[in-house]
């Protein structure tokens, strides 16, 4: 979700692209992601695009204020007409069980609860007058979101606009969630929430295969790809990508953040891949749709001379989760653990 997402993390990702690929309009929508071990056919994850509220509706405790990620000080006094405009803060507000205050999404936010709101923004550009004629009592943003014009827009027109940090790891989790409990005045839901999804990662986590004798417990070195064949964008994921995280949580290596990439995205070469090495790759499940699935992915120059792309190891999650680092992060997590590590079960 390249912050793959992210993203996200792709979420992210896709605004951090944006700049370079203008041109590119990304239709992350909400699908099944695909799995496959070696071999040519791949599965479908079992995780439905769904947001799971917590169990009791909170009631907001407002007015708050509360310190916003670009240095101001935000006062809200309305959770009524909620506007968040990535994927991963629409995640946490509706987790919070306050999705019923949310008036609109941006093109991220894919899961199926949000899916009949209006979208208030172009490609991954915020349009101002769209959420101004919602009559928003709040808005969420990350640094990220953008044009700036359109922001200021937004505050100027006196509506309350907190930045939340964007996330790259799973320690961003926690934070992220009390933010926006904060600002919704539901400070002892967001806490419930952060540990809510604190346990799930844990039980997840516990599916990583122990070290055994048979088992010399060497991690799968993982290459994430973040892949737009419509607008011939391949690029390979370094440390800043927000994949490493992920992976390493998940039992394996990143592979192009071992192989010395420092910055998020690189574009592939057959030089880049071939010091990457991946034992598999992961890619979002529309970037693989978007190249023509696996038999395209190998198509890519480098990608068939991989460990991966010989045995055809290709390991998928939907564009609208993967790098969101937020209260879903522990079924990514799950899909990529038994996709890596027991496929004949994926």
């Amino acid at each position: 979700m390249p912050t793959p997402a992210a993203s996200t993390r792709l979420p992210r990702l896709a605004v951090v692209l944006a700049s370079a690929v203008t041109a590119l309009a990304l239709a992350v929508t909400g699908c099944a992601g695909n799995a496959a071990g070696p071999g040519p056919s791949a599965r479908p994850a079992a995780a439905p695009d769904r947001v799971e509220p917590l169990a009791s509706v909170p009631v907001p405790a407002l007015p708050a204020t509360v310190p916003s990620a670009d240095g101001r000080q935000v006062t809200v006094t309305s959770a009524d007409r909620i506007v968040p405009l990535t994927g991963s803060l629409s995640e946490i507000v509706y987790s919070l069980g306050l999705g019923r205050q949310v008036v609109a999404r941006d093109i991220t936010t894919t899961f199926e609860q949000a899916a009949q709101l209006p979208v208030v923004t172009r490609a991954h550009d915020v349009s101002a007058e769209s959420v101004l004629s919602l009559r928003p009592t709040l808005v969420l943003a990350e640094t990220t979101t953008g044009p700036a014009e359109a922001v200021q827009q937004i505050r100027d027109a006196g509506i309350p606009l907190l930045v939340v940090a964007p996330a790259k790891s799973l320690d961003d989790v926690p934070q992220r969630i009390g933010a926006v409990a904060q600002a919704l005045g539901v400070p002892q839901a967001g806490e419930q929430l952060r540990q809510r999804t604190a346990d799930r990662i844990t039980t997840a986590a516990k599916e990583i295969p122990a070290a055994t004798d048979s088992n010399t417990s060497k991690k799968p070195r993982v290459a994430f790809l973040y892949l737009r064949g419509t607008a011939s964008v391949y690029m390979l994921g370094g440390a800043q990508s927000g994949a490493a995280s992920l992976l390493e949580a998940a039992g394996a290596v990143d592979a192009g953040k071992e192989s010395g990439l420092a910055k998020d995205f690189t574009p592939i070469t057959s030089e880049a891949l071939a010091a990457a090495a991946p034992d598999a790759i992961l890619v979002m499940a529309k970037g693989l749709e978007s190249v023509g699935g696996i038999d395209g992915l190998v198509k890519i120059p480098g990608v068939a001379q991989t460990p991966a792309g010989m045995d055809r190891r290709v390991v998928t999650v939907d564009d609208g989760i993967l790098l969101n680092y937020g209260p879903r992060t522990d079924q990514v997590l799950t899909s990529l653990i038994a996709q890596l590590h027991h496929p004949d079960k994926a």
